[in-house]
C-alpha cells in the first residue's frame, strides 16, 4: 500500500532537532480525526508558519529569528533557508509537485504595506514575480503547470486588492507579466487551485455583509461561503480532491482552522493552542499551517488523519 512521503519524516525532524508532539484525536462531532504534529523551523525560531505542502510532503514556509523572517524549504528532512537577495524579510508560500515555489518579500525602507513576490525554480534560481501598474504583488500558490494564483494591491488591502491568476511561464527577466486575470470581488486574495488549476479558492470582504468570506472560483464564477456560524472565513488552499482548507474567526474571536470535505466542514484546533491557521493542502490530505501557544509564541504544524510513523 502506498504511503505519503510526510508519513515517514517524524523521525527525521527528531533527528533535526524540531520539536515534535502527536496530539491524539478528539471525540468532538465538528473536529475531524487528526494527529498533531508541531515544530519549529530552526531552534530559538520565535515564530513559525508552515504556508505550503506539495504531493511529494516538501514543506514551504517561514520562521523569524533575531527580529528577521526568512523563508524556508523542509525536504527530506534538510531544512534550507531562502532569503531573497537583499530584502528585509522573506516568506516561501506555496510548492508544487516539481518544486518551483513562490513566496513573498519585503524592501527595507518601504512601508509596511509593500509586499513583492518571487518565484524560486526547482534548481534554486530565483525571480521577481510583478503585476505590472500594480506596487504589490503575493503569490500564493503555483501549480504543476506553473498556473501562479495570489493578490495585488496598491497603498490598501481593502479598496485596490484583487484576487489574481497569471502564469510562470509569461514572466518577463524583469519579472513583469504580460498579461494576468483578476477576480471581480472586493477586497479579494486568491490563494489556493488544484494542480489543474480548474478551482481556485480564495476570500473577499462582503460589504453587505460586512464580514469576511471564503470563494470558490470556476472559470469567471464566484461562490461565496461561510462556516456555519463564524465571524469570518478565508479559504487557503485545495487539493486535487476538492478538500479546501482555512481559517474561520468564531463569535468570540477566536481563530480555527478547517477542512470542507464531501459537504461537510470540520474544525482543526491544534490541543491546548490559542489560536490554529490550516493555510496548505496536499493531495494526501496532510494540512499544515501554524498555532499560537499560551505564552503568545507561533508554532508550525502538520496535521495528518493516520500517525506518522517514527
Amino acid at each position: 500500500m502506498h504511503r505519503p512521503k510526510m508519513l515517514t519524516t517524524a523521525a527525521l525532524f527528531l533527528a533535526l532537532g524540531l520539536t515534535v508532539i502527536a496530539h491524539e484525536p478528539g471525540n468532538d462531532e465538528r473536529r475531524q480525526d487528526f494527529y498533531y504534529y508541531t515544530f519549529d523551523a530552526v531552534p530559538d525560531a520565535t515564530a513559525t508558519t508552515a504556508w505550503g505542502i506539495n504531493s511529494r510532503g516538501d514543506i514551504v514556509g517561514s520562521y523569524t529569528k533575531g527580529g528577521v523572517t526568512h523563508g524556508f524549504l523542509l525536504s527530506d528532512g534538510v531544512l534550507t533557508t531562502i532569503d531573497y537577495e537583499g530584502a528585509a524579510s522573506t516568506e516561501a508560500r506555496g510548492i508544487n509537485a516539481r518544486g518551483d515555489i513562490v513566496g513573498v518579500y519585503r524592501i527595507l525602507g518601504e512601508p509596511s504595506l509593500n509586499v513583492h513576490g518571487f518565484l524560486r525554480d526547482e534548481h534554486g534560481q530565483i525571480t521577481p514575480v510583478n503585476v505590472p501598474d500594480h506596487t504589490n504583488t503575493l503569490p500564493q500558490r503555483i501549480t504543476n503547470s506553473g498556473v501562479i494564483v495570489g493578490c495585488r494591491h496598491d497603498a490598501d488591502t481593502m479598496a485596490t486588492m484583487r484576487g489574481i491568476v497569471m502564469d510562470a511561464h509569461d514572466l518577463r527577466e524583469d519579472g513583469d507579466v504580460d498579461e494576468y486575470g483578476e477576480t471581480d470581488a472586493y477586497a479579494s486574495m486568491s490563494n489556493g487551485a488544484t494542480p489543474d488549476g480548474q478551482l481556485i479558492v480564495g476570500f473577499f470582504t462582503d460589504m453587505m455583509a460586512n464580514r469576511g468570506r471564503g470563494y470558490l472560483l470556476y472559470g469567471d464564477t464566484v461562490i461565496p461561503f461561510d462556516v456555519p456560524g463564524s465571524a469570518s472565513t478565508a479559504a487557503w488552499d485545495v487539493n486535487a480532491r476538492g478538500e479546501v482548507i482555512g481559517v474561520y474567526r468564531d463569535a468570540t474571536g477566536l481563530q480555527h482552522g478547517f477542512v470542507w470535505s464531501d459537504l461537510r466542514f470540520r474544525t482543526l484546533d491544534v490541543p491546548g493552542a490559542m489560536a490554529t491557521r490550516a493555510f496548505g493542502i496536499n493531495s494526501h490530505g496532510l494540512v499544515v499551517g501554524s498555532y499560537t501557544d499560551t505564552t503568545n509564541k507561533v508554532h508550525g504544524f502538520i496535521a495528518t488523519r493516520n500517525r506518522m510513523r517514527q
